[in-house]
């Protein structure tokens, strides 16, 4: 219940940004039934609005896997950043909980237990299905839902830019250290530098500066604290 009470702010940004995803496949020329497949065994909308443009285009099936995969690549370091906690659990039982994961989920996740000493703890795992869960369904709700009322929602509506609000909304709250500040600072100027990269190349590049810059700040804060 912990982890649900935490992740209902987060919802209404997972909504809307399901929502705008929806529609975005449909307007790219993808059929209401692939639409929804993809919805629900793509779980990944940045994933997904990187393949539209290229699948669009018709460019080959590799680069369109090496993509989704450029872009998602920040899982990795989620996952590393996960493991202590979840290492006790099956090989099985860490892939579904690895499928269902996503930005928002490892952020308040790590924002409550980041600092645990005691690894694993059976509440990790209920918290994070707490977070995960509904997000999972409250995305292919939204984005289902986009799908089937693409037609009827104009692009002056500007869904786009609301789900981006919602977005900041959840994050803000949570910058409440310098480490924290510096992260999202660095990561968000990063962002906007590399926006014209190819295969979004842009969005790793500004994971890798706000980790390395977060955990920079973070030594450099012990280490003036201790002197």
């Amino acid at each position: 219940m912990l982890g649900l009470r935490d992740a209902i702010p987060a919802l209404i940004a997972t909504g809307t940004w399901g929502l705008v995803t929806g529609i975005a496949i449909v307007k790219s020329g993808i059929g209401e039934t692939l639409a929804t497949l993809m919805t629900l065994f793509v779980y990944a909308g940045s994933a997904q609005l990187t393949a539209l443009p290229l699948i669009k285009e018709g460019v080959p099936l590799w680069l369109i896997f090496a993509a989704g995969f450029v872009v998602n690549i920040r899982f990795l370091i989620f996952g590393a950043a996960l493991q202590p906690f979840f290492r006790h659990l099956s090989w099985p039982k860490r892939l579904g909980v690895g499928f269902f994961s996503t930005d928002i989920g490892f952020v308040l996740f790590m924002g409550r237990y980041g600092e645990a000493r005691r690894r694993p703890d059976p509440r990790h795992l209920w918290y994070y299905l707490g977070i995960i869960g509904p997000g999972w369904l409250t995305w292919n709700a939204c984005s289902i839902a986009g799908i089937y009322l693409a037609a009827a929602i104009p692009a002056s509506w500007s869904l786009e830019f609301a789900a981006i609000l919602a977005l900041l909304s959840v994050v803000i709250p949570l910058v409440s250290t310098r480490p924290v500040a510096i992260c999202i600072l660095a990561a968000a100027c990063v962002a906007w530098l590399g926006q014209g990269l190819p295969l979004r190349l842009g969005l790793v590049a500004a994971v890798v500066a706000g980790i390395v810059a977060g955990v920079l700040s973070e030594r450099l804060s012990k280490e003036v604290s201790r002197k």
